[in-house]
């Protein structure tokens, strides 16, 4: 790597990505959506415990870098991911099933 790119790496700005997390309608599964404008999916990074992720993703000056905890326990193992113009999607089972919650209504 040359000097100046180091540089570059660097002095890039760190911005946090917008995340939206939901179970599936059957609560079987997470479904997980990361915005992650301008970048490739050769300059994404996806790692997956049973409790939480991290991302950490890179176009030019940016770098996207993000850990969150899940509500529940999931099996990483069986995670699958997809990217398509800048949106990283990923779905993965929970270790149990979660129960149906109640609609509550709002007045």
């Amino acid at each position: 790597m040359r000097d100046c790119e180091k540089v570059s790496k660097m002095n890039a700005t760190k911005v946090s990505p917008t995340v939206c997390a939901m179970p599936d309608e059957e609560h079987e599964n997470l479904h997980i959506e990361i915005e992650l404008p301008g970048v490739d999916k050769e300059d994404v990074i996806l790692t997956m415990h049973d409790d939480s992720f991290t991302v950490r993703a890179r176009r030019n000056d940016i770098e996207y870098v993000g850990s969150y905890a899940l509500c529940c326990p999931v099996d990483y193992e069986e995670a699958k991911s997809r990217f398509h113009n800048g949106l990283l999607t990923i779905d993965v089972p929970y270790q149990k099933p979660q129960m149906r919650g109640k609609k509550i209504a709002i007045e």
